[in-house]
């Protein structure tokens, strides 16, 4: 008669960690080992606790492009030059942003003649020369 070979319960462990072993993952119904959990800190008082200083939320920016005559392009660039000069480095799109804050605080028949100096332009791409 042959010898049936016993199965391994799960509290049976091996004497030596083979392979095969190291790679086999407990079984789910194993008991687990409760751990100890560290006592909960003392509570501190609300009015040690330092404010929250709330930072101001950045704003959404938007990227755009547009058509600007050579003429303007070149005083915007004169501008930039003129900011410099004036020891405050700008960049174009900080010198535009400028002229809508000012264009923002005038009255409306100053913003009206301002308006009329500018000529319409057609939208859209300039045709390559």
């Amino acid at each position: 008669m042959a010898t049936a070979k016993k199965k391994p319960t799960t509290a049976a462990k091996p004497t030596a960690p083979s392979r095969k072993a190291a790679s086999v993952k407990p079984a789910p119904h194993a008991a687990k080992t409760p751990v100890a959990k560290p006592a909960p800190a003392p509570a501190v008082a609300p009015a040690a606790k330092a404010p929250k200083v709330e930072k101001p939320k950045k704003p959404k920016l938007v990227r755009d492009s547009f058509t600007i005559p050579k003429a303007e392009y070149a005083v915007l660039e004169q501008l930039k030059e003129r900011a410099a000069k004036s020891g405050t480095p700008a960049k174009k799109s900080e010198v535009l942003r400028a002229g809508i804050k000012v264009l923002s605080v005038m009255g409306d028949v100053a913003f009206a003649a301002a308006l009329a100096a500018v000529p319409a332009l057609k939208t859209g791409r300039p045709a390559k020369d």
